[in-house]
């Protein structure tokens, strides 16, 4: 199939499958006589398990590790087991930063119930309090972070 059909067929953008290419996640395909990508079953089967674990908020580092140990049969699940949980850990620390993140906007929320003028916006007056105030380095709580690494 041509680039465009594993596209279609993965709802991923031509783009993101050159990167991938690139990146060494996804192998390159073969070549026609007119030089066009030729990509078998093993290329969609491939870039459904990539998608699928972006979507569950993996690293390209993390599914690299994850398709190591899934091109070797021999390979130990050990691997695999330690990256989950440590995964686990990340997904429960940014639920926990999402969790201070809504307390954050909704207390900047009570400082303005109903739609007076900008200038007396208690949203607003909290935003750029918060704003000039020099953070802690290390500790802004002012910014939600990615809790890995890309």
């Amino acid at each position: 199939m041509k680039i465009g059909e594993l596209s279609a067929a993965t709802a991923t953008q031509i783009e993101t499958i050159r990167y991938y290419e690139r990146e060494g996640l996804l192998p390159a395909p073969a070549r026609t006589q007119g030089n066009f990508r030729s990509y078998e079953a093993a290329h969609l089967e491939r870039l459904q398990f990539i998608r699928h674990c972006r979507g569950l908020d993996m690293s390209l580092d993390e599914v690299r590790v994850l398709l190591k140990v899934k091109d070797d049969p021999s390979a130990d699940c050990g691997d695999v087991n330690a990256l989950l949980d440590a995964h686990i850990g990340h997904v429960t620390t940014r639920i926990k930063e999402l969790r201070l993140l809504e307390r954050q906007l909704k207390e900047l929320r009570q400082r303005c119930c109903d739609a007076p003028g900008s200038q007396q916006c208690g949203i607003l007056a909290g935003l750029s309090k918060a704003a000039s105030e020099p953070s802690v380095p290390g500790s802004d709580a002012r910014h939600l972070r990615s809790v890995h690494a890309h």
